[in-house]
């Protein structure tokens, strides 16, 4: 149980996927100019990985890995599709997005049309792949190593995307020189709070 917790608590902090490795900017730039919007696309981010990380878990210890398929006979035992690994995660990851999509498209028709074109994008969303490639690189031992790693990495990015969105919406009324407004200050802010983040690689887990 301490272990699940530390992968969580690591991926949140430490190994953000927009602080420390600068995954999925485009949605975070895009959507972060309202806490409302970004407060929809983080939960629907931390569902996608929440759900995307474990499967794709899944699939690569028992179909894609070398040896994987010993499972169905001795003459599987040699078989490695582990170069099918992209394609397979991100048909995954597509699938999930479209049910997140129908969902919210269902029940909060305005935070759809609010997100617009970024809901469907999760599915390209590189925060979402390198969730994935993560998860395999790093070779955890179980699905719950897995699923913490999937939800911790979506809470990461809902905290990111939160708090820059945060942010935008008090410095509107800030005195931002002229050639720094919109997108300048965003950036330098984020910066900021990717070296702000960098204080938590202090923590032992």
């Amino acid at each position: 149980m301490q272990e699940l917790f530390n992968i969580f608590i690591k991926s949140i902090f430490i190994d953000n996927m927009v602080f420390a490795y600068f995954l999925g900017m485009c949605s975070y730039l895009a959507v972060s100019k309202t806490v409302n919007t970004s407060f929809g696309l983080g939960i629907a981010v931390v569902f996608v990985l929440g759900i995307t990380v474990p499967v794709d878990y899944l699939l690569n210890k028992y179909i894609l890995e070398a040896g994987a398929l010993s499972w169905l006979g001795e003459g599987f035992a040699e078989v490695d599709l582990s170069f099918l690994s992209f394609i397979m995660f991100i048909a995954v990851i597509a699938s999930m997005v479209q049910l997140v999509e129908m969902v919210v498209e269902k029940f909060a028709p305005a935070l759809y049309n609010s997100l617009g074109i970024f809901l469907p994008l999760i599915a390209v969303n590189c925060a979402i792949l390198g969730g994935s490639l993560f998860m395999q690189e790093r070779e955890y031992e179980s699905i719950a190593e897995a699923t913490s790693f999937g939800l911790g990495s979506g809470v990461g990015f809902f905290l990111a995307i939160i708090g820059i969105a945060a942010i935008r919406e008090k410095i509107k009324y800030s005195n931002v020189p002229a050639p720094l407004r919109g997108l300048g200050i965003t950036f330098i802010i984020t910066g900021l709070m990717g070296i702000a983040f960098m204080s938590f690689m202090g923590i032992k887990l």
